[in-house]
Formats: C-alpha cells, sequence, structure tokens
C-alpha cells in the first residue's frame, strides 16, 4: 500500500456541496492536486479532479488503479478534514 500524506486542505464555509480542496503526495513521490472533499446525502465523500470532455461529461484526471487505493485515499482525507 502506497504511503498517502496531506499536503494541504483549503476549507470552504458557507452551504454549498463542495467542502475542501486538498492536496496529497503518494509515496513521497507523486503531488496530486485538486481532489475535492464533497457532502452528499450519505455524508461526506471524496472525488477525484476531473475534467470535461468534449461530450459535456466529466471524466477523472486521476485514476486510483484498485479500490483498496481508492479507499484509502478517501479515508485519509475525510480524517484529515474532520481531524
Amino acid at each position: 500500500m502506497p504511503e498517502i500524506a496531506i499536503a494541504n486542505i483549503y476549507r470552504f464555509e458557507g452551504d454549498s456541496a463542495l467542502k475542501a480542496f486538498c492536496d496529497v503526495i503518494v509515496s513521497g513521490s507523486i503531488l496530486i492536486k485538486g481532489i475535492r472533499v464533497v457532502e452528499g446525502r450519505n455524508g461526506l465523500f471524496v472525488r477525484m479532479p476531473a475534467k470535461q470532455g468534449k461530450d459535456g461529461k466529466w471524466y477523472e484526471s486521476i485514476q486510483p488503479m484498485t479500490q483498496e487505493i481508492r479507499d484509502a485515499l478517501s479515508q485519509t482525507i475525510i480524517e484529515a478534514f474532520n481531524g
């Protein structure tokens, strides 16, 4: 499992569903900027950076290769946001 460290959390106040942007460092080698913390119907969740395609749909520009890594990223980010 790669080491995941929080580089920065930029929190937002107010009633918006977007609660924060987060930057993380993976294994001391890769900086991922612009991960979003969002308040959904079932609580907080993490959205990877995404770009809008020509078809108008949004596509993740960062995709964890396994569900285990996606879950580890999400857990680390949510814990840092709440802490």
